[in-house]
């Protein structure tokens, strides 16, 4: 992190506010249509065959185990599904827009526990912090990944970085094991997300963040290695955790650091950001593959990042339609709407953009 200390910088006020005609042009459009902007029966199929996979790919893999070429198969599928809820189901409960009861936006949001992951320490980095201050270094948890990569400008050089583009995806077959054994952990104990304090936790908050853990280490760690033997799980565990880890990352990492994609500094001494909160979106985040169905499927409509960032709290079910308004109203404020057509082209412009952070700064 290039500050320690750095304090959370302001959105400037717009007279004419970029955000608020494209809510009233979205807004207008689903109340024409007479949507809600909530998730619909799509939606909660999805997450009815999603979530039924991963329970039984569980049990057919720990109680049924087939033989190894096949369980092997079976574990990619299960960190595939891992990675599905946390994109169909997890994500759109905990921006409140998988339902529009509160008490099924909180259970969808919950299947994060299924992971072993914690609800409340992803809530602040990803929903108070990330969709806040977007690419903003010292800020946004999602672009620290310490010593080991160098994801912004105004982060420090290191040797070790000119191969970044080279060894990024070993990094990011790890997200998800460091993520369960080591940073929920960082944040609880240092109460602290990066420089940011945590929001004091109830005492509810504090038992299900360890019911979680106790749960995890039971059903992914002990059953597994008591039902199926030491090797048999650690090569199981790895290959599910690794392929999980790896697609979890590189759908965020295409969203935010592609060519194209801007990390803004605060002025200062305003501390304040060059452009309102909607433009900062914008040039913060990139689409990509958005005419691919199954894509937009299995990722949960997160190839449609823009639409997500200026509209979380609508479902992405409803992203494909309001991609096409979002569009219109960037071309009528002059603003580049960052797309790539495919997902290969995304990886490519990914890994264009770690090579020219991983050459020094001419002034570092």
């Amino acid at each position: 992190m290039s500050n320690p200390n750095i304090a959370t910088p302001k959105f400037p006020v717009m007279a004419k506010s970029l955000h608020a005609e494209l809510k009233r042009r979205v807004n207008e459009y689903l109340s024409d249509h007479s949507i809600k902007s909530t998730g619909n029966y799509k939606l909660f199929s999805k997450a009815i065959i999603l979530l039924s996979l991963f329970v039984a790919t569980y049990i057919h893999l720990v109680f049924f185990t087939p033989p190894v070429f096949y369980a092997i198969a079976e574990c990619v599928l299960f960190g595939g599904l891992i990675a599905a809820i946390g994109f169909n189901v997890m994500h759109d409960g905990s921006h409140g827009s998988f339902s529009k009861y509160p008490w099924l936006n909180k259970l969808a949001s919950s299947s994060i526990s299924v992971l072993g992951a914690s609800r409340f320490m992803w809530g602040m980095k990803h929903v108070t912090l990330h969709h806040t201050f977007t690419n903003i270094d010292g800020v946004d948890d999602d672009i620290e990944v310490g010593v080991f990569m160098r994801m912004a400008p105004t982060q420090k050089h290191y040797l070790l970085h000119r191969f970044q583009h080279v060894y990024f995806w070993v990094l990011y077959c790890l997200l998800y094991i460091f993520w369960i054994f080591f940073t929920d952990y960082k944040k609880y104990f240092s109460q602290k997300i990066g420089s940011v304090p945590l929001k004091k936790m109830t005492i509810g908050e504090h038992i299900e963040f360890w019911v979680v853990k106790v749960y995890h280490a039971a059903v992914f760690i002990i059953i597994p290695v008591y039902m199926l033997g030491w090797t048999s799980w650690l090569v199981g565990f790895l290959v599910t955790t690794c392929f999980a880890g790896f697609i979890l990352s590189i759908v965020f990492q295409l969203a935010h650091t592609v060519d194209g994609t801007e990390f803004p500094v605060a002025i200062q001494p305003e501390n304040k950001m060059p452009d309102e909160f909607a433009a900062h979106q914008i040039h913060t985040t990139a689409n990509f593959a958005t005419k691919s169905k199954l894509v937009s499927w299995l990722v949960g409509g997160l190839n449609f990042q823009i639409e997500h960032h200026l509209f979380p709290k609508v479902s992405h079910v409803h992203y494909p339609a309001i991609s096409k308004i979002v569009k219109q109203t960037c071309m009528d404020f002059k603003l580049k709407y960052i797309e790539y057509p495919t997902v290969v082209s995304a990886i490519k412009a990914h890994v264009n953009y770690l090579k020219s952070m991983s050459k020094k700064p001419a002034m570092a």
